[in-house]
């Protein structure tokens, strides 16, 4: 009978054993799967604040050149109107003395078509 309780006292023991064993292994493998949750996260974070400068980079060059074409357009608008101007004070005596001779120098003719009702 001893011997009967001793194989039980044995089986009991190994029961125990293997239990532990199975609770240490899952303690194991929870540490392990929080592990790589924080390192997954800590390269998602990385992932995404490169992705983020990445981003304000392109933003900056876009942004900078639109500065630039508004700058080049503002330039370019300037000059047209001092050319404009330019123009205008060049061309503005002559034309006024056109407009003045054509109204003033009138020269009364008879029209082509004009047929005298006799």
């Amino acid at each position: 009978m001893t011997s009967q309780s001793q194989g039980i006292h044995q089986l009991l023991q190994a029961e125990k054993r293997a239990k532990d064993k199975l609770e240490e292994a899952k303690k194991r493998k929870g540490k392990r799967l929080k592990q790589a949750k924080e390192e997954a996260m800590a390269e998602i974070d990385q992932y995404r604040m490169q992705k983020e400068k990445e981003l304000r980079l392109k933003q900056s060059k876009i942004m900078g050149s639109q500065s630039n074409l508004s700058g080049e357009i503002e330039e370019e608008t300037q000059r047209k109107i001092q050319e404009l101007n330019g123009r205008y004070n060049k061309y503005m005596e002559s034309v006024m003395q056109q407009l003045l001779s054509m109204v003033c120098d009138m020269k009364p003719e008879i029209h082509v078509n004009y047929r005298a009702a006799n």
